[in-house]
């Protein structure tokens, strides 16, 4: 395999781990109103900690070429780390160049990624291939477009114009959002007979996955089936996450039952999607079945799993298995500011308060407080157990740290006050969160979502039928009203408020949840008030 594409290989599956731990994070803490990139034509994620500080441990000072590009001030011409290299009488080989653009691609510092290609190009310290000149049009199209992308295409050398750089072309096309562009490109390929890579495909879904584009994926998979392009677990793995997202437990098994019939087998990133999925949905049996397939599947101490699966076990209630993991991570030679957050709403989960205290003031005193999303892990732990007063002190502390209540600080502290049966100042609350800007992407994380619903509960053992139907409508909007708990919680309020809701199991239905004893039982309740 070309070296260029096993990059892209590798890219991507980071990506993939990247994009569980961002979407599935948010089963805990959404805290930012920026949109993932899982459903962007890049299919990676940028978190809300800086990515270059979060994300990628920091290499040995001059221990790679990689290092001292990294290092560069912005203002350094990058012949300065070439002639630094050099002057250690290093000479600077194809594997070096290969290792510094796939660090600078996962730091994002396309730039110098351009720059590193551009001078290798020039120079010609050694014999140049494809992955030179592949790796050259990828930075290229990053920052300056697909027109002249396709100038340095037609410039390239006739001998290299193959697959690789078709393929990188398409995906660069794709990245930019030109489908017509990279469609035409794939046609061009299939006349000169070259393979199409996965990846492109992979691409093509995401930029097809919103609901008005996703009846066109069955036709990409045709295609992608007649271009004799291999199934690979990271397609499916994109199509179990787009039913996932959607609330759809049914159709993540259907999803899963095709990977079989495909013979395709499954990795640790599609366990992890199916355990979430299932434990969303109040599943936890055939969540904690995936579980251990994820624990089965686990390929080394990969720090995406590992903050997976501080989620799982937080969902799961398994606080040995919850220990265990911490241990873990704590013995990763980079422990990231998510994984603490992660770990500290994990414990809050299954009740261990004082554990997840002793992670924050343990944050608190290895790591510098400036995101909100750290002050937003403890207070929902607080929140959740009714410690108004707790919660409050941490908010009035934010702006000490230079952090900003969002939204999210709001609906946790909704929650509270509500948890502590301050109804007025749990509504004066949500006022003020709806006053400021939450992004749809976080409206529809998870965490947003169950503690919306945690809200609806409280509304409907008061009978409030009105605001528990005003948050619910939230719920619907995001299609998490799906699963037959959410209506059940809003059929309570109408059973504890004595009102009858006419064709409440029609909606339902149409709603695309399923009645269930619960409901029927509850509806018989409800009957009695029928005027």
């Amino acid at each position: 395999m070309h070296l260029q594409l096993q990059a892209r290989l590798l890219s991507e599956r980071r990506k993939s781990f990247t994009t569980i731990i961002q979407t599935f994070s948010q089963l805990i803490s959404p805290s930012s109103s920026s949109k993932p990139h899982f459903f962007s034509p890049q299919f990676s994620t940028t978190t809300t900690l800086p990515p270059s500080k979060e994300h990628h441990i920091p290499e040995t000072p001059n221990s790679s070429l990689s290092w001292r590009v990294e290092k560069l001030p912005r203002s350094e011409p990058i012949i300065s780390a070439f002639q630094s290299w050099m002057s250690d009488g290093l000479a600077i080989r194809r594997n070096d160049i290969f290792h510094a653009v796939n660090r600078l691609r996962k730091l994002n510092m396309n730039r110098r990624a351009l720059q590193v290609m551009e001078w290798v190009i020039r120079e010609k310290p050694y014999k140049i291939n494809e992955f030179e000149y592949a790796s050259l049009l990828e930075f290229t199209i990053k920052l300056h477009g697909t027109c002249r992308g396709e100038t340095l295409f037609i410039h390239v050398p006739p001998e290299f114009q193959n697959g690789l750089l078709y393929n990188n072309l398409v995906l660069g096309c794709l990245d930019k959002g030109k489908i017509r562009l990279s469609l035409a490109y794939m046609k061009k390929m299939r006349q000169l007979s070259h393979p199409i890579s996965h990846l492109v495909y992979n691409r093509l879904i995401i930029l097809h996955s919103s609901p008005r584009r996703r009846k066109l994926i069955r036709r990409i998979l045709t295609q992608m089936k007649a271009d004799g392009v291999a199934p690979h677990p990271s397609t499916y793995n994109i199509l179990l996450k787009l039913e996932a997202d959607d609330h759809n437990v049914e159709g993540v098994g259907k999803v899963f039952d095709e990977m079989k019939r495909a013979k395709v087998d499954p990795n640790e990133i599609t366990y992890c999607i199916l355990a979430t999925a299932h434990a969303v949905a109040r599943l936890y049996s055939v969540s904690e079945a995936y579980v251990e397939a994820v624990e089965r599947s686990q390929t080394g101490n990969n720090w995406s799993t590992l903050d997976v699966l501080l989620i799982l076990y937080g969902y799961l209630r398994k606080e040995k298995k919850l220990e265990e993991t911490w241990v873990v991570v704590k013995g990763l030679l980079h422990v990231r500011t998510k994984s603490f957050i992660l770990a500290i709403e994990a414990f809050g989960r299954i009740g261990r308060m004082e554990r997840a205290e002793e992670l924050w003031l343990e944050m608190k005193s290895e790591r510098e407080l400036k995101f909100t999303e750290q002050f937003n892990a403890i207070i929902s732990v607080y929140c959740k157990h009714g410690l108004v007063d707790k919660a409050s002190e941490l908010f009035n502390d934010m702006g000490l740290y230079g952090c900003k209540a969002n939204a999210i600080t709001y609906r946790h502290l909704a929650f509270g006050c509500l948890k502590a049966g301050l109804v007025d100042e749990a509504l004066k609350t949500l006022d003020v969160g709806a006053d400021l800007t939450a992004s749809a992407w976080v409206r529809r994380s998870t965490p947003w979502l169950e503690t919306t619903l945690s809200m609806v509960e409280i509304f409907a053992e008061m009978g409030d039928v009105e605001n528990a139907n005003k948050l619910f409508a939230e719920l619907k909007e995001s299609r998490y009203s799906r699963y037959t708990f959410v209506y059940n919680a809003l059929l309570k309020a109408y059973v504890k408020g004595r009102i009858y809701p006419p064709g409440f199991l029609r909606r339902m239905i149409l709603g695309g949840a399923r009645p269930d004893a619960e409901t029927y039982s509850l509806v018989r309740l409800v009957e009695e008030f029928r005027p």
